[in-house]
């Protein structure tokens, strides 16, 4: 399998496109991003279900279908979103899950998370703490040092920690038919993942 340069590669045009078949389908997108480099480059799409903040084995399906009846067709085409050949991974964002949406801070405050910023914030280039909530556009981080302020807009990157207090929260996560589905070995724990390889 040849593979060519992915690093043009636009996300937010694709979650742009696939977005509407994502909502079709009951599912809020989380994240969509490469991963995996020129070596194994890979389309990870993440979603949930807005009552369950998970995805059952059926919704990694159809999601997979749904996503691929989009994109092969302009592939098909010559109109290709990504260059090259790449596989397709859908899958739930797992317990230490990133955190992507202005919403995403209202909904996991009091839990820990780990901010990287786009530029530096007083020389720092992340903050961890305890997430106390968002205004307007404002992320509000307690720290051992105090409250800390961080702009959305600077938000290079953010996900929940893993503690005890969060595996409380989002247990007990749905694991039927897990064996089904690839679980990378790297992630978190009861992460549903279904992938697909694609040709460019």
């Amino acid at each position: 399998m040849h593979f060519r340069s992915i690093v043009l590669t636009d996300t937010k045009t694709i979650a742009d496109l696939i977005e509407p078949a994502v909502k079709e389908l009951g599912l809020d997108l989380v994240r969509v991003t490469m991963i995996g480099g020129k070596s194994d480059p890979t389309l990870q799409v993440m979603a949930e279900r807005p009552d369950t903040r998970q995805l059952t084995i059926d919704d990694c399906a159809n999601l997979s279908r749904a996503i691929s009846d989009i994109l092969d067709p302009l592939e098909e085409a010559g109109k290709d979103v990504i260059e090259g050949a790449y596989r397709l991974e859908v899958s739930s964002p797992g317990i230490d899950r990133p955190l992507t949406r202005r919403g995403d801070f209202a909904d996991w405050a009091g839990h820990e998370a780990r901010i990287k910023f786009v530029a530096p914030v007083d020389a720092a280039k992340q903050v961890s703490g305890i997430i106390e909530g968002i205004d307007g556009e404002t992320i509000r981080v307690t720290t051992p040092k105090g409250e800390r302020a961080v702009e959305f807009a600077n938000i290079a990157s953010a996900k929940l920690l893993l503690t005890d207090k969060l595996i409380q929260a989002t247990a007990p996560l749905s694991t039927e038919g897990a064996d089904n589905f690839e679980v990378d070995p790297a992630g978190p724990e009861d992460e549903l993942v279904e992938t697909d390889s694609k040709e460019g």
